[in-house]
């Protein structure tokens, strides 16, 4: 999904990811990182992965071939120095099919529907707090709820400091 102009933020360290990031972290493009996800796995989205596939070998390949479609199934063809090229083949011909379900489910859709809005418009309004505590009780996220309410509940920071007031 990187591309020249497409960056994300990885909320958690806070840095930009762009194009020279994945391939800084994977050794691939961003095209085939969906690919690479499917044949070594990713347990955050629940893709196991294929047997045998590890972070390097699933480089090495996609590196040579970009896409698992591309892969020859005769690890003869594949001109690559692995050891366990074999195997590796074996796998995937086995697991092609799982692999490449795993690589849909890996994929980040680009057709979905979006709403065209003015920035403006994106600008965060509050929430209906009863409409929320409702919606936390009936899925049960009565932890959630909870966090909310105590977090409403209390007033704003004030703007202006005590030393202010005259």
């Amino acid at each position: 999904m990187c591309k020249d102009h497409i960056v994300q933020l990885d909320r958690r360290s806070g840095r930009v990811v762009d194009e020279k990031a994945v391939v800084s972290r994977f050794g691939i493009q961003p095209k085939s990182v969906p690919d690479w996800l499917a044949l070594v796995g990713d347990a955050a989205d629940g893709i196991p992965g294929i047997p045998g596939w590890g972070p390097r070998s699933a480089t090495v390949v996609l590196r040579a071939f970009g896409h698992i479609e591309n892969v020859p199934l005769d690890a003869s063809q594949w001109g690559l120095a692995l050891r366990n090229k074999e195997q590796l083949a074996e796998s995937l011909r086995t697991h092609r099919d799982q692999a490449l379900l795993f690589k849909t489910l890996a994929t980040l859709r680009e057709d979905a529907p979006l709403p065209q809005r003015e920035i403006e418009e994106l600008q965060w309004m509050g929430t209906d707090l009863a409409e929320f505590n409702t919606f936390c009780q009936r899925w049960g996220f009565e932890r959630i709820g909870r966090r909310a309410r105590e977090l409403f509940a209390s007033p704003p920071p004030s703007d202006s400091s005590p030393d202010d007031a005259s």
